[in-house]
Protein backbone atom coordinates (compact mmCIF):
# COMPACT_ATOMS: atom_id res chain seq x y z
CA UNK A 1 0.00 0.00 0.00
CA UNK A 2 1.41 3.47 -1.18
CA UNK A 3 1.74 5.51 2.52
CA UNK A 4 2.81 8.60 0.58
CA UNK A 5 0.88 11.78 0.88
CA UNK A 6 3.41 13.65 -1.54
CA UNK A 7 4.99 12.66 -4.41
CA UNK A 8 7.08 15.03 -7.07
CA UNK A 9 8.91 13.92 -10.28
CA UNK A 10 11.12 16.17 -12.13
CA UNK A 11 9.60 19.37 -11.15
CA UNK A 12 11.16 22.28 -12.85
CA UNK A 13 9.49 25.81 -12.35
CA UNK A 14 11.72 28.79 -14.75
CA UNK A 15 11.42 32.01 -15.10
CA UNK A 16 12.82 33.18 -18.01
CA UNK A 17 16.07 31.90 -18.57
CA UNK A 18 16.48 31.43 -15.32
CA UNK A 19 15.52 27.83 -13.28
CA UNK A 20 14.40 28.46 -9.88
CA UNK A 21 13.70 24.53 -9.66
CA UNK A 22 15.88 22.01 -11.39
CA UNK A 23 14.05 18.32 -11.79
CA UNK A 24 13.78 17.54 -7.98
CA UNK A 25 12.00 14.54 -7.09
CA UNK A 26 10.83 12.85 -3.38
CA UNK A 27 8.16 11.48 -1.82
CA UNK A 28 7.02 12.39 1.20
CA UNK A 29 5.25 9.81 3.47
CA UNK A 30 1.94 10.30 5.83
CA UNK A 31 2.39 11.71 8.89
CA UNK A 32 6.68 12.15 8.56
CA UNK A 33 7.95 15.65 9.56
CA UNK A 34 9.96 16.41 6.37
CA UNK A 35 12.21 19.19 6.45
CA UNK A 36 13.06 21.01 3.16
CA UNK A 37 16.34 23.01 3.91
CA UNK A 38 18.35 25.25 1.93
CA UNK A 39 19.84 28.81 1.98
CA UNK A 40 17.56 31.94 1.20
CA UNK A 41 17.30 31.90 -2.58
CA UNK A 42 17.85 27.87 -2.79
CA UNK A 43 14.15 27.66 -4.53
CA UNK A 44 12.33 26.42 -1.15
CA UNK A 45 9.46 28.86 -1.39
CA UNK A 46 9.30 28.38 -5.52
CA UNK A 47 9.23 24.82 -4.68
CA UNK A 48 6.13 25.05 -2.22
CA UNK A 49 4.12 27.34 -4.03
CA UNK A 50 4.30 24.59 -6.68
CA UNK A 51 3.28 21.76 -4.53
CA UNK A 52 0.63 23.88 -2.74
CA UNK A 53 -1.59 24.84 -5.56
CA UNK A 54 -0.69 28.94 -6.38
CA UNK A 55 2.06 28.72 -8.55
CA UNK A 56 1.55 25.98 -12.24
CA UNK A 57 4.67 24.23 -12.81
CA UNK A 58 6.64 24.24 -15.99
CA UNK A 59 7.39 20.72 -16.01
CA UNK A 60 7.57 17.28 -14.12
CA UNK A 61 4.90 15.73 -12.20
CA UNK A 62 3.61 16.28 -8.57
CA UNK A 63 0.54 14.48 -6.61
CA UNK A 64 -0.09 16.35 -2.82
CA UNK A 65 -2.45 14.10 -1.27
CA UNK A 66 -3.73 12.06 -4.05
CA UNK A 67 -4.55 14.90 -6.01
CA UNK A 68 -2.50 16.24 -9.06
CA UNK A 69 -1.03 20.07 -8.71
CA UNK A 70 -1.18 20.46 -12.34
CA UNK A 71 -5.16 19.11 -13.01
CA UNK A 72 -6.39 19.63 -10.06
CA UNK A 73 -4.80 22.23 -7.97
CA UNK A 74 -8.12 23.64 -5.62
CA UNK A 75 -8.36 20.13 -4.63
CA UNK A 76 -4.87 20.40 -3.27
CA UNK A 77 -5.85 23.98 -1.82
CA UNK A 78 -8.79 22.79 0.13
CA UNK A 79 -6.82 19.17 1.50
CA UNK A 80 -3.85 21.17 2.66
CA UNK A 81 -2.94 23.76 5.53
CA UNK A 82 -0.56 26.67 4.61
CA UNK A 83 1.50 29.06 7.21
CA UNK A 84 3.60 31.53 5.33
CA UNK A 85 6.23 33.33 7.32
CA UNK A 86 5.44 37.12 5.53
CA UNK A 87 1.24 36.71 6.25
CA UNK A 88 -0.44 34.39 7.93
CA UNK A 89 -3.10 36.47 10.02
CA UNK A 90 -4.60 39.81 9.81
CA UNK A 91 -3.12 42.21 12.50
CA UNK A 92 -6.34 44.53 12.20
CA UNK A 93 -8.42 41.44 13.07
CA UNK A 94 -8.29 40.23 16.92
CA UNK A 95 -7.14 36.81 17.79
CA UNK A 96 -10.57 35.46 17.82
CA UNK A 97 -11.54 37.11 14.87
CA UNK A 98 -8.88 35.55 12.80
CA UNK A 99 -9.99 31.91 14.03
CA UNK A 100 -13.41 33.16 13.23
CA UNK A 101 -12.47 33.89 9.46
CA UNK A 102 -10.11 31.35 8.60
CA UNK A 103 -12.44 28.84 10.31
CA UNK A 104 -15.22 30.34 7.80
CA UNK A 105 -12.71 30.25 4.64
CA UNK A 106 -12.05 26.54 5.56
CA UNK A 107 -15.65 26.10 5.47
CA UNK A 108 -16.34 24.86 8.57
CA UNK A 109 -19.22 25.49 10.18
CA UNK A 110 -20.07 27.89 12.87
CA UNK A 111 -20.18 25.10 15.92
CA UNK A 112 -16.70 23.67 14.98
CA UNK A 113 -15.46 27.34 14.74
CA UNK A 114 -16.49 28.15 18.21
CA UNK A 115 -15.34 24.66 19.38
CA UNK A 116 -11.84 25.46 17.24
CA UNK A 117 -11.80 28.25 18.79
CA UNK A 118 -12.25 26.93 22.31
CA UNK A 119 -9.87 24.35 22.18
CA UNK A 120 -7.21 26.62 20.78
CA UNK A 121 -7.61 29.37 23.63
CA UNK A 122 -7.25 26.16 25.94
CA UNK A 123 -3.92 24.59 24.42
CA UNK A 124 -2.20 27.65 23.65
CA UNK A 125 -3.53 30.10 26.87
CA UNK A 126 -5.10 32.95 24.56
CA UNK A 127 -7.97 33.51 27.36
CA UNK A 128 -6.08 36.78 28.54
CA UNK A 129 -5.38 38.17 24.46
CA UNK A 130 -8.04 36.50 22.84
CA UNK A 131 -9.46 39.46 22.51
CA UNK A 132 -6.35 41.77 21.03
CA UNK A 133 -5.59 42.99 17.83
CA UNK A 134 -2.96 40.48 16.22
CA UNK A 135 -0.99 43.10 15.03
CA UNK A 136 -0.66 44.33 18.99
CA UNK A 137 0.98 40.50 19.88
CA UNK A 138 5.08 39.72 19.75
CA UNK A 139 6.07 37.77 16.71
CA UNK A 140 6.48 34.14 18.50
CA UNK A 141 2.71 34.74 19.89
CA UNK A 142 1.60 35.28 16.05
CA UNK A 143 3.40 32.32 14.72
CA UNK A 144 2.42 29.51 17.41
CA UNK A 145 -1.45 31.12 16.47
CA UNK A 146 -0.95 31.19 13.33
CA UNK A 147 0.22 27.44 13.31
CA UNK A 148 -2.60 26.37 14.57
CA UNK A 149 -4.92 28.24 12.64
CA UNK A 150 -3.49 26.84 9.66
CA UNK A 151 -4.58 23.40 11.29
CA UNK A 152 -8.45 24.43 11.90
CA UNK A 153 -9.95 22.59 9.21
CA UNK A 154 -7.86 18.91 10.14
CA UNK A 155 -5.79 19.11 7.17
CA UNK A 156 -3.90 15.90 5.52
CA UNK A 157 -0.63 17.82 5.21
CA UNK A 158 0.27 21.33 6.77
CA UNK A 159 3.04 23.48 4.77
CA UNK A 160 5.08 25.51 6.89
CA UNK A 161 7.34 28.30 4.94
CA UNK A 162 9.97 29.21 7.29
CA UNK A 163 7.54 29.54 10.06
CA UNK A 164 10.45 30.17 12.60
CA UNK A 165 12.09 33.07 11.04
CA UNK A 166 12.76 36.04 13.16
CA UNK A 167 11.56 34.51 16.37
CA UNK A 168 13.63 33.91 19.90
CA UNK A 169 15.14 30.13 20.43
CA UNK A 170 13.14 29.23 23.19
CA UNK A 171 9.72 30.26 20.62
CA UNK A 172 11.38 28.37 18.34
CA UNK A 173 11.38 25.37 19.92
CA UNK A 174 8.16 25.73 21.34
CA UNK A 175 7.21 25.93 18.03
CA UNK A 176 8.32 22.49 16.94
CA UNK A 177 6.85 21.41 20.62
CA UNK A 178 3.62 22.16 18.40
CA UNK A 179 5.18 20.31 15.11
CA UNK A 180 5.91 17.17 17.14
CA UNK A 181 2.22 17.25 18.44
CA UNK A 182 0.85 17.68 14.94
CA UNK A 183 2.68 14.87 13.50
CA UNK A 184 1.67 12.59 16.52
CA UNK A 185 -1.80 13.03 15.71
CA UNK A 186 -1.08 12.19 11.73
CA UNK A 187 -0.85 15.69 9.84
CA UNK A 188 2.07 15.11 7.45
CA UNK A 189 4.25 18.33 8.23
CA UNK A 190 6.04 19.80 5.05
CA UNK A 191 8.37 22.21 6.46
CA UNK A 192 10.84 25.36 5.04
CA UNK A 193 14.08 26.41 6.81
CA UNK A 194 17.43 28.07 6.43
CA UNK A 195 18.30 27.10 10.28
CA UNK A 196 20.42 23.77 9.68
CA UNK A 197 19.81 23.07 13.35
CA UNK A 198 15.86 22.87 12.56
CA UNK A 199 16.99 19.52 10.45
CA UNK A 200 17.86 17.54 13.40
CA UNK A 201 14.16 17.78 14.53
CA UNK A 202 12.63 15.98 11.15
CA UNK A 203 12.33 12.65 10.40
CA UNK A 204 13.95 13.01 6.89
CA UNK A 205 15.04 16.54 5.37
CA UNK A 206 16.31 17.28 1.93
CA UNK A 207 18.99 20.22 1.04
CA UNK A 208 18.38 22.47 -1.96
CA UNK A 209 21.46 23.86 -3.52
CA UNK A 210 20.62 25.97 -6.28
CA UNK A 211 17.64 24.64 -7.49
CA UNK A 212 18.53 21.18 -7.22
CA UNK A 213 17.58 18.68 -4.52
CA UNK A 214 21.44 17.58 -3.63
CA UNK A 215 20.69 15.48 -0.23
CA UNK A 216 17.79 13.89 1.21
CA UNK A 217 17.62 10.76 3.97
CA UNK A 218 17.42 11.49 7.49
CA UNK A 219 19.47 13.99 9.51
CA UNK A 220 21.54 11.09 11.30
CA UNK A 221 22.50 9.03 7.91
CA UNK A 222 23.78 12.12 6.17
CA UNK A 223 25.77 13.01 9.37
CA UNK A 224 27.37 9.65 8.69
CA UNK A 225 27.67 10.13 4.99
CA UNK A 226 29.41 13.60 4.75
CA UNK A 227 31.23 12.86 7.90
CA UNK A 228 29.79 15.96 9.59
CA UNK A 229 29.57 16.57 13.04
CA UNK A 230 25.89 18.57 12.59
CA UNK A 231 23.19 19.72 9.66
CA UNK A 232 24.93 22.67 9.24
CA UNK A 233 28.24 20.91 8.16
CA UNK A 234 26.59 18.67 5.69
CA UNK A 235 25.09 21.37 4.03
CA UNK A 236 28.56 23.44 3.55
CA UNK A 237 30.22 20.32 2.19
CA UNK A 238 27.42 20.19 -0.07
CA UNK A 239 27.89 23.80 -1.18
CA UNK A 240 31.17 23.73 -1.52
CA UNK A 241 31.61 20.65 -3.38
CA UNK A 242 32.82 20.67 -6.82
CA UNK A 243 31.88 17.16 -8.03
CA UNK A 244 28.81 15.07 -7.89
CA UNK A 245 27.90 13.54 -4.32
CA UNK A 246 26.19 10.01 -4.37
CA UNK A 247 22.87 10.64 -2.44
CA UNK A 248 20.71 7.74 -1.34
CA UNK A 249 21.79 5.64 -4.18
CA UNK A 250 21.31 8.85 -6.96
CA UNK A 251 24.43 10.74 -8.51
CA UNK A 252 23.72 13.76 -8.07
CA UNK A 253 25.19 16.61 -9.71
CA UNK A 254 26.81 19.30 -7.35
CA UNK A 255 29.15 21.48 -9.94
CA UNK A 256 27.73 25.09 -9.35
CA UNK A 257 30.10 25.98 -12.57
Amino acid sequence: MNNNVIEVKNLTKTFGDFTAVNAITFEVKKGEIFGFLGANGAGKTTAMKMLIGISKPTSGKAQVAGFDVFTHAEDVKQSIGYMSQKFALYDDLTVKENITFFGGIYGLSRKRIEEKRCELVEDLGLKDIVNQLVGALPLGWKQKIAFSVSLLHDPKIVFLDEPTGGVDPITRRQFWEMIYKAAHQGTTVFVTTHYMDEAEYCDRVSIMVNGKIEALDTPKKLKEQFRAENMNDVFLKLARSPSPTLTNGNEVNTDKN
